[in-house]
């Protein structure tokens, strides 16, 4: 088996490096580090890269920009027949796409049809999955009648129970800059499954995450709390009385998510992916359970405007997913999630 492998240096890419490799797959991995130019150097993930080139002797790493078009159509024409593309660069923030709208479209949406286009002309045979995101729904989720909790919200109508489903629509909707050229990624790779009959799979995620996520204010809620608990720093809860609620996926289960979907991939499918019901937590839940788990108390600071788009509550609704792949679930609970990503952060800090 051979696995390519975008944004190979970052959570869910080298997860996928490891979960691969470890089946037996030689792996090729592109990425150029441009977490770090949107983060600093929180973001850098030169460090990920060095690990996986000292653990994985058929992981090879390879320095690409997806937005280099020649780059990106040389590379997939050169690597030799390819079984799975798994495309995880992007540019991720919603509050970095406003400060750098070309960037955020050039990487999100551009680099991925450099890639899709790489993929028909030269892999057609092979699997092409994307991570997507729940931003491609915007705000309309807001759009479900809420009830406050004590900790929480939580979705009012029963019916809404399971959460967000695919059916919730993706126009007319406020959903960043992000939010649109993650869409107009979303929507091609759907195009190049279903107009070219081609095995794309995309997968809008929740909060995707895990013991190697280099969270920062701006992008991986879960991860950059743990930080913040662990060295003492400042956590700003932007609104919603920090009770908004997200679900949380280890970055493993979603490449077993992967992996089902390219022993049977149904070209064009879309898949919301994350921690669903289970796994859900709002930024005040979270806090507690990092303290309880020993990873050190929060110090926050309450800003009374949350950010534009914003989700109040979000949970993925994975029955879709569950019942085209009846063998996949969530393996790892949110206890031994956050335990993972405080051992992580020890280390690390």
């Amino acid at each position: 088996m051979r696995v390519f492998i975008t944004g190979s240096n970052g959570l869910i890419g080298s997860e996928a490096v490891s979960y691969f490799h470890k089946l037996g797959a030689d792996v090729l991995g592109a990425d150029n580090n441009m977490r770090a130019t949107f983060f600093g150097k929180e973001g850098d993930t030169r460090w990920n890269q060095a690990r996986l080139e000292a653990e994985y002797t058929r992981f090879r790493h390879i320095e690409l920009d997806i937005r280099n078009r020649e780059a990106v159509l040389s590379t997939l024409r050169d690597a030799g027949p390819l079984d799975l593309i798994i495309h995880c660069a992007a540019q991720p923030s919603h509050d970095l796409a406003a400060k750098m709208p070309f960037e955020d479209f050039d990487v999100n949406a551009v680099g991925t049809l450099n890639l899709l286009e790489g993929f028909r002309r030269h892999q057609s045979d092979a699997v092409f999955t994307i991570t997507s995101t729940n931003k491609v729904y915007g705000d309309s989720p807001n759009e479900k009648p809420l009830k406050e909790l004590e900790t929480r919200w939580e979705y009012a109508d029963p019916n809404d129970w399971h959460g967000i489903g695919e059916t919730c629509r993706i126009d007319q909707t406020l959903h960043s800059l992000f939010g649109a050229s993650k869409t107009a990624a979303d929507v091609l790779s759907q195009e190049y499954g279903r107009y070219f009959g081609l095995k794309v799979g995309v997968f809008r995620g929740g909060c995707l995450t895990g013991p190697q996520h280099s969270g920062v204010e701006l992008h991986g809620f879960l991860s950059y709390l743990v930080k913040t608990a662990r060295t003492g720093g400042t956590y700003r809860i932007y609104g919603y009385k920090g009770k908004q609620v997200r679900d949380n996926i280890h970055c493993r289960d979603v490449c077993s998510a992967i992996h089902q979907f390219y022993e049977a991939p149904r070209p064009g499918e879309v898949y919301n992916l994350g921690g669903g019901r289970e796994n859900s937590c709002s930024l005040l839940e979270a806090a507690a359970l990092v303290e309880e788990l020993g990873g050190g108390t929060l110090k926050s600071e309450y800003v009374d405007e949350p950010r534009r788009g914003d989700h109040i509550c979000y949970i993925s609704d994975l029955r879709k997913f569950k019942s085209h792949y009846p063998g996949w679930g969530i393996t790892i609970g949110l206890r031994e999630l956050v335990a993972e990503m405080i051992n992580a952060w020890k280390v690390r800090t």
